[in-house]
Formats: structure tokens, sequence, C-alpha cells
């Protein structure tokens, strides 16, 4: 199965996001470089939130993403993930941030292969905010095969 025909079977939904004050998803030769997606789910993780909500609020925030890179590509085939970066709003004392930002490396993986074209580069950090309050945020960069 493509990656689109799997997204498909996942019921992602690919349609266009509204667009912001920034561009959601831009080409640059051969690379499509997103912005900052956040999650639906508001909190901080480590006090309101535990690592289970904060996984799937960045499979939440990876989802976005597939939408504005099929909205900018037209498809989700012929893409090579290349890197993610996944900001988690957390506590001081909060320190699985990696395992928060594997709900959207799943992903990834999922529709891409873990061993293939979804083999990726990460970041997975903790901030004192997120914009809206969002649990996370995550930015992606997709290579055009």
């Amino acid at each position: 199965m493509t990656p689109q025909e799997k997204a498909q079977s996942l019921e992602i939904d690919l349609s266009p996001l509204t667009p912001g004050y920034l561009n959601l998803c831009i080409r640059s030769g051969n690379q499509l470089i997103t912005s900052g997606h956040v999650s639906d789910l508001k909190g901080i993780l480590g006090k309101d939130l535990i690592v289970e909500d904060g996984y799937a609020a960045a499979k939440n925030c990876m989802e976005k993403i597939l939408r504005s890179v099929h909205h900018t590509h037209g498809s989700l085939n012929g893409l090579r993930c290349i890197k993610l970066l996944g900001c988690v709003y957390s506590a001081s004392d909060f320190t699985d941030q990696h395992l928060v930002i594997n709900g959207a490396s799943d992903l990834v993986h999922e529709l891409y292969g873990k061993d293939g074209d979804g083999y990726h580069a990460r970041s997975a950090l903790g901030f004192a905010a997120l914009p809206t309050g969002a649990a996370v945020e995550v930015e992606a960069i997709f290579e055009i095969l």
C-alpha cells in the first residue's frame, strides 16, 4: 500500500486546513517545510496531562501536517520524512517529551515505514508555554523524491 492509501485506510482527513497568518506548508526546491501545527488538546504535560494524552496530541499534530503536505504536494506519495521538531508544553519536572512526540513519529513510521522513507531525524523539546495553550506543536520537513 502507498502512503496515500494507508492514510485513507486509517481514515485520516486530508482536506485542506484553513490557512492562517503564515503558510502552513511551503515548497523550497525538493523539500516541503511545514509551519508548526498545534494540537487540539490544551494543557500541561506532567501537570494536567499524562504521556498518553500527549502522545495522542502529537499524533493529532501529525495528522494536521499530513493535511497541509497533501494540500501543497497533491499526494502523500513520493515523499520522505527527513526531520520532525516536537514541542511539548511541559511542567518543569516533566522529562518524557520524547515519549509524547513518538505519537507523531509512529504515524510517520506507519505511513512511510520505520526503515524506509519514514526513518527521520527528530528533536523533542519541553517548553514553558505553547501558542493557545496547546499541549503539543510539531513541525516537519519532507523531501520530494
